[in-house]
């Protein structure tokens, strides 16, 4: 089965290539640091500090394997001359939840840069997937566990 691409915006991309450099020139000479000051201490098998240092090397070279393999998989959406009459990914949207009346905001991205708590939703989740296509003044239902969720479209922010 191939492998499935990485859609990124530009932004995205150069988040999780800053994390890579940062990892891989910064925090693998910091760790061995530490791991080099634990076996100064002596009996590994009982040395906390050592197998600890161990561990968050395993973790930290295993988001290294990832954060490489995801760049590599990228695909970087152009959002210079996003189209603003429809919602893609890369788009800013405003919506507004028609029950409650208040007013959000979100990103539209990719899976691997979604972070919600940040305006940043993925084209996969349900919502994501409500708005792709979308254009101003559409009203988007969206089943959430609480329940149907209803939203008017009040505008696509340009980049």
């Amino acid at each position: 089965m191939a492998e499935e691409e990485v859609v990124l915006t530009q932004e995205g991309f150069d988040k999780l290539q800053a994390e890579l450099d940062d990892l891989k020139y910064v925090k693998r000479k910091e760790l061995a640091a530490r791991i080099k000051l634990a076996i100064s201490y002596g009996d590994l098998k009982e040395n906390s500090e050592y197998h600890s240092a161990k561990d968050d090397q395993g973790f930290m070279e295993t988001r290294i394997m990832i954060l490489e393999k995801m760049l590599t998989k990228a695909r970087i959406v152009d959002t210079s001359d996003s189209d603003s009459s429809a919602i893609g990914v890369g788009s800013n949207v405003v919506l507004k939840d028609i029950e409650f009346g208040d007013t959000l905001e979100y990103q539209v991205v990719g899976p691997a840069e979604a972070d919600v708590a940040n305006g940043k939703i993925s084209y996969e989740s349900p919502l994501g997937k409500a708005l792709m296509g979308k254009a101003v003044g559409d009203k988007i239902d969206v089943e959430a566990p609480m329940g149907m969720i209803h939203y008017e479209l009040l505008e696509i922010k340009a980049l």
